[in-house]
């Protein structure tokens, strides 16, 4: 890899593999809200307990994601994310014999540690194969993610659901296919990126803030506001759609994991748009369309019959996915030369936001009814009114 093909030209190969093995890790860790029916029903959970669960995990994939990108931002670990997928590895082992709610707990955690070590480093790779084509480039890892979220309720409904939890060990093939991708990856960055962080080191000035501070510091907090009401939605709809299907419609499991799937896949369609609009026309217009765009259709669902829930959740997976591309970015532009820690700060507020809203919400539903709570988290998008007070970055458009 040339000196001119690393700093200017968009490194494809990477990007790709960054995606395949964003696809592999999402797509295993998927699987945790997807047996949620089975392992409820096995060991007699309650909706507090399913949403501990998921509290869980996503703590434990956000607790430590700034810590890493921090640290990796001063110390790049090129294979770290081969040694993150290990840990993801390990608790499929865990999960796929775990026989009590505890054990459960054990396991999610584990798988959510590989993720807190794999989100920010993979983004910051990302970043380093972009070629200043940033919102490609964070299109093209989290389209990725997205798309494996999606396989989860049809790995589900077509092997889990037939032959039981220990299935969830016929995965481990697939943490074993992308630890070799991820360590091609590794490779990579230690051969053509490395060296010239090396000899840039001493000689580059820090970066500039692109606002003064205190703008910057109200940027972020909008930002993370914004990022509260789309996982806390989303919650609603990855953890208990299944359920407000079987509850409300009467369907079968196998068939409520198919329309979870396909609002899956609706998230995965948009997210690739995002960042690539974000590069032409400005990131912060795609998150106020992203956000905001989706209250129509979100205050519409709970009132709607089997058909239109059907119809209904592909324009709000589709436009609200859009925009997790955009806010990273925007962010990433706000803090220049931090690209770890930003990538770590946002990711872990994301995971951290879809665990306490899980738990939250599973809680909610034990108290209320699951009708309430959907009717209620209708309401969670309108908060994109606030992408107005973000500022205008008009590199943006540049980047």
């Amino acid at each position: 890899m040339t000196k001119r093909t690393y700093e200017s030209q968009t490194v494809y190969l990477i990007l790709y593999a960054l995606s395949i093995s964003h696809l592999l890790n999402d797509t295993l860790q998927s699987l945790i809200p997807s047996i949620y029916p089975i392992v409820k029903e096995n060991y007699q959970l309650t909706f507090s307990q399913i949403g501990l669960i998921t509290l869980t995990f996503q703590l434990t994939a956000s607790l430590f994601q700034p810590l890493v990108g921090l640290y990796t931002d001063k110390k790049p670990q090129p294979f770290s994310l081969a040694i993150g997928m290990s840990f993801t590895l390990l608790g499929l082992i865990a999960l796929s014999f775990a026989n009590h709610f505890y054990l459960l707990l054990i396991s999610v955690a584990m798988i959510g540690t590989g993720s807190s070590i794999f989100h920010p480093e993979a983004s910051r790779m990302a970043h380093a194969a972009s070629g200043g084509r940033r919102g490609f480039a964070q299109s093209v890892f989290q389209v990725g993610g997205n798309a494996g979220s999606s396989f989860g309720p049809l790995l589900a409904a077509w092997i889990v659901v037939p032959y039981g939890q220990r299935s969830v060990l016929w995965f481990t093939a697939i943490a074993f296919l992308a630890i070799m991708v991820l360590s091609f990856v590794g490779n990579w960055y230690q051969q053509n990126v490395l060296p010239r962080r090396k000899t840039k080191k001493h000689s580059a000035n820090l970066p500039e803030l692109a606002l003064p501070r205190k703008k910057v510091i109200i940027a972020v907090t909008i930002l993370l506001v914004l990022i509260f009401s789309k996982y806390f939605y989303m919650a609603s709809l990855t953890s208990y759609f299944t359920f407000y299907l079987m509850d409300k419609f009467d369907v079968s499991v196998q068939r409520a994991q198919i329309y979870l799937f396909v609002f899956l896949f609706s998230v995965a369609a948009g997210t690739f748009f995002g960042g690539p609009v974000g590069d032409r026309i400005g990131r912060k217009y795609v998150i106020w369309v992203s956000i905001l765009g989706t209250a129509p259709f979100a205050l519409l669902l709970p009132h709607a019959n089997l058909f239109w829930t059907s119809v209904l959740i592909i324009p709000i997976g589709f436009i609200l996915a859009s925009a997790f591309s955009a806010i990273l970015v925007y962010a990433q532009e706000l803090i220049p030369g931090k690209v770890g820690l930003v990538s770590g700060l946002f990711f872990g507020f994301a995971f951290g936001m879809g665990g306490l809203g899980s738990a939250l919400i599973g809680n909610l539903i034990d108290k209320t009814s699951i009708e309430y709570v959907y009717s209620l988290t209708a309401f969670l998008p309108l908060i994109g009114f606030i992408t107005a007070f973000l500022p205008n970055l008009h590199h943006a458009s540049k980047a």
